[in-house]
């Protein structure tokens, strides 16, 4: 089943109209139309808000959780986490501007907030386009992968203390990339954002 026909289903089975869930999307019932026919595909933010709109789990729109709908097992429960975009400096992590959307994650998850991957730096454990998610702490034990926020961006990397503790030695999973070394030369750019505790990772 298509993204458009999964979309009219989920709306139908909820007897909302094209215009009730541009109404919560606030967006126009034209464009509700384009999602719904094919013509148009939203971005992953976009898919998020409607999932929202319609009360579903993410998967519900991209498939991944049409396995929940089997008879005997249990359907797992959601939660809205936010998705971060860019992190503007000298402002909270959860700032109202640094969040792009919400991401449906299960409930058992402890987590604050997530991050969409990107590159390949972490591959093959993580690619690009999964949905990180991440618990808050201010530091992580050697080894553990961190979302470490350098400069205005978030990076996810293995974190190793320096000896003394004089820095931190980001390691990337992809042995193409090189390590970042955090000192005291540049520690006002960078902290620890928290650790990454689990992930998303769309199909297809």
């Amino acid at each position: 089943m298509t993204f458009g026909a999964t979309l009219r289903r989920l709306r139908v089975e909820r007897g909302l109209s094209q215009e009730d869930v541009a109404r919560r999307l606030g967006t126009s019932r034209q464009v509700i139309s384009r999602y719904e026919s094919g013509a148009r595909m939203p971005k992953l933010s976009t898919v998020t808000a409607l999932a929202a709109a319609l009360d579903a789990p993410l998967g519900a729109l991209t498939g991944e959780a049409e396995v929940f709908g089997l008879p005997g097992v249990e359907r797992p429960k959601w939660r809205r986490v936010p998705l971060l975009g860019d992190i503007a400096c000298g402002e909270p992590i959860l700032a109202e501007e640094n969040v792009e959307g919400y991401v449906e994650v299960d409930a058992s998850v402890r987590c604050d907030f997530t991050l969409r991957c990107r590159g390949d730096s972490m591959e093959p454990r993580l690619r690009d386009g999964d949905i990180v998610m991440i618990r808050i702490q201010p530091d992580v034990l050697d080894g553990q992968i961190a979302a470490v926020l350098i400069g205005g961006e978030a990076t996810l990397k293995h974190v190793y203390h320096l000896p003394g503790r004089a820095g931190l030695r980001l390691m990337p999973e992809n042995p193409a990339h090189a390590p970042i070394f955090v000192t005291p030369d540049n520690a006002d750019e960078a902290r620890i954002l928290g650790r990454a505790v689990a992930y998303q990772r769309m199909l297809g």
